[in-house]
């Protein structure tokens, strides 16, 4: 098998310090989200949500990722994504500037919507994918805004244990096949993998 295929992205502009160089890779699996500038609030209300998740379906169709895991929190936002091709930055920054465009213009709103650039993780071991499939969507428990992780519908969980209707850009294939070959059975193996996870764990 052939290594995958990588690229490095860094705008250079004449008395500017370089950025770091961002690795990108094709078949490369990342751990990606950005936060509101200054912590303000990305998402005010069910519109917002709905209009995030709207956009980044059509960028997920339109560079051919897979998502394995999402969770969409007041202030920032969390993705686990999987790039065929090495366009993890081309694919962020239309997700990002499309959403901030639209909500900057619902609200009356002007400039950085987003504080900096999007924050990236290379994923590195199936393990290291599995405690990111329940570190995201435990985000909202651990943030006091729901006691269950079922009781937040801006996340991957509810569609990985069969409460609703799983969104058509989600890919719950892989990480529920960790967890048994019959649905049910590792719907729920999944369900308790996430509740017994440590009170107060690192990131992945």
């Amino acid at each position: 098998m052939s290594p995958p295929r990588a690229r490095a992205s860094a705008r250079h502009t004449l008395g500017e310090v370089p950025r770091p160089l961002r690795l990108q890779l094709a078949g490369g699996l990342y751990h990606i989200g950005a936060r509101g500038n200054r912590r303000q609030q990305i998402f005010s209300d069910e519109t917002d949500y709905r209009r995030f998740l709207e956009i980044l379906a059509a960028v997920i169709e339109r560079f051919q990722w897979r998502c394995h895991a999402y969770c969409l929190m007041t202030n920032h936002f969390h993705l686990v994504i999987e790039t065929p091709e090495p366009n993890i930055s081309e694919g962020m920054q239309l997700l990002n500037g499309t959403y901030a465009q639209w909500f900057n213009l619902r609200y009356g709103y002007q400039g950085h919507l987003f504080q900096g650039r999007f924050f990236s993780e290379l994923i590195e071991s199936a393990y290291h994918l599995l405690e990111l499939s329940r570190y995201v969507v435990l985000n909202p428990v651990r943030a006091g805004l729901c006691s269950d992780p079922g009781g937040w519908p801006w996340s991957s969980y509810r569609a990985f244990v069969g409460e609703v209707r799983r969104a058509a850009f989600l890919t719950v294939d892989w990480v529920l096949g960790q967890f048994g070959r019959e649905p049910s059975r590792a719907r729920e193996t999944f369900r308790r993998f996430v509740l017994d996870a440590p009170a107060r764990p690192r990131p992945p």
